[in-house]
């Protein structure tokens, strides 16, 4: 089994790093290889870029301590890194895509921005299951980031553990059909750990935005930066992905496609149309 390992935090990751060695430690003969972006691209969700003006690059490159590992750095978001793997660009097709370790929970709103998550729906689109790792940051990081001073004491070994058992447990019985999980852990040691559980995708995060205001910037007339402001954290129900962390749990959700939904109820639009072209 050929094992994409991504991020969307740069090639320079360490939870890239810890997480490419816990594949390597994986039962069993599979060839482990490495495509990140080049730079950071947190908050990029699936997006590919504008192509045409990107003229990404790609270059063999590798990572201190993984030396025997094929690895890549490449000029566009981690979606972008998947779909070259998919289509052959860096040799055979993978056959499952593990993304992260991200530093901050991607739970709740801030999967739908999740570049680490973002890699795996990529991957599913090519019909490849996709594993996304993410964990918790202490003292509440931006949803899906946390600052460079708050992962001084990141507990990057158990995210690794628990993504390795998760993984080798998907080889080992494998889906009927490719899927997409979305891991969290929380930054404890593995035996301070309670449990884990099956969840739901939260509809709050556990400490909202609620409020952007422009900050002129001094000596540059109508230019500004944006600053914005938070709320006070918020406990969540047990059984969503925000409040499995917030209880110190494992968080296990699987993400479902997009998919068409019947709005009967929204019928102007459509006499709009009929009205225009028949």
């Amino acid at each position: 089994m050929r094992i994409l390992v991504t991020n969307d935090d740069g090639i320079d990751s360490i939870g890239l790093h810890r997480l490419a060695s816990a594949m390597c430690d994986l039962q069993g003969d599979h060839e482990v290889v490495i495509a990140a972006p080049n730079t950071e691209y947190s908050g990029a969700g699936a997006a590919i870029g504008a192509l045409h003006l990107m003229k990404p690059e790609v270059h063999r490159t590798s990572i201190p301590g993984l030396s025997g590992i094929e690895t890549w750095a490449i000029g566009g978001p981690p979606a972008l890194c998947v779909m070259f793997a998919r289509l052959g660009a860096l040799g055979p097709t993978p056959d499952l895509v593990v993304s992260g370790i991200n530093p901050g929970a991607n739970v709740g709103r801030s999967v739908y921005h999740s570049g680490t998550v973002g890699a795996t729906l990529t991957a599913r689109n090519g019909r490849i299951s996709g594993v996304a790792v993410s964990q918790s940051v202490a003292g509440f990081g931006i949803e899906g980031q946390g600052w460079d001073e708050m992962l001084a004491d990141q507990k990057w070994d158990t995210a690794a553990i628990v993504a390795r058992t998760f993984v080798q447990a998907l080889i080992d019985d494998p889906p009927a059909e490719p899927l997409v999980a979305n891991i969290n852990v929380p930054n404890l040691e593995l035996d301070e750990i309670k449990g884990w559980r099956h969840t739901e995708i939260g509809t709050m995060p556990p400490r909202s935005m609620t409020r952007a205001r422009l900050e002129p910037i001094a000596g540059h007339d109508e230019a500004y930066t944006v600053e914005m402001e938070w709320g006070d954290e918020l406990m969540l129900p047990p059984e969503t992905d925000t409040g499995a962390i917030e209880r110190d749990q494992v968080s296990i959700s699987f993400l479902s496609r997009l998919e068409h939904v019947d709005r009967p109820d929204v019928k102007r639009p459509g006499v709009a149309l009929d009205e225009l072209i028949g």
